[in-house]
């Protein structure tokens, strides 16, 4: 696996996240050698939709995007729609595009996306129900297990983690994104 040594990634979620799309990212960006910290709107701990409990970090508009190397988003419905609708959490995510960072979500966690106005010509994937809100943002939606444009990686569902982190890991690795923009 790639090492990370000496990177440190954000999570942006709060109540409601599903678990495996936190847990699991998490553990496979510091088993490469990276740190992981949470930042969610949610102060002191946040709980996922099968019940983990997770510490905060710190407050998106507490945390400065360049501080870390890249951003993880996890879905969750619940999670997904009550953090797109937080503007310092939407400032935070769109943070990591303007300074071409690596930046990967999962499921229902592209709503954040949209809001942020930075989807428009990528290409993506995500949960099904949400293609049509992602192609009238202006993204490529295809059906596929992971999708990696330009420092931008997305998948669909639990069942794809092991392609997605795998990529995450390789982004993270990679750095910058010259056409990773907002």
């Amino acid at each position: 696996m790639t090492e990370l040594n000496g990177k440190t990634v954000a999570f942006l979620a709060t109540d409601g996240f599903e678990d495996s799309e936190l847990t699991s990212p998490w553990g496979a960006i510091t088993a490469a050698g990276a740190t992981a910290r949470l930042i969610s709107p949610k102060a002191d701990e946040i709980t996922g939709k099968n019940g983990h409990k997770h510490a905060v970090d710190a407050a998106p508009a507490d945390a400065d995007a360049s501080a870390f190397a890249a951003l993880v988003l996890p879905g969750g419905v619940v999670n997904a729609d009550h953090i797109r609708m937080d503007e310092a959490s939407v400032a935070f995510a769109r943070a990591f595009f303007e300074q071409h960072k690596p930046v990967a979500v999962i499921c229902h966690g592209a709503w954040i996306l949209i809001e942020a106005g930075v989807v428009d010509g990528r290409k993506m994937t995500s949960y099904p129900s949400l293609k049509t809100d992602l192609r009238n943002a202006g993204a490529e939606w295809v059906d596929e297990e992971v999708v990696v444009d330009h420092g931008l990686v997305s998948s669909r569902t639990p069942k794809d983690l092991p392609a997605f982190n795998a990529k995450v890991v390789e982004e993270i690795a990679e750095g910058a994104h010259a056409a990773q923009t907002a």
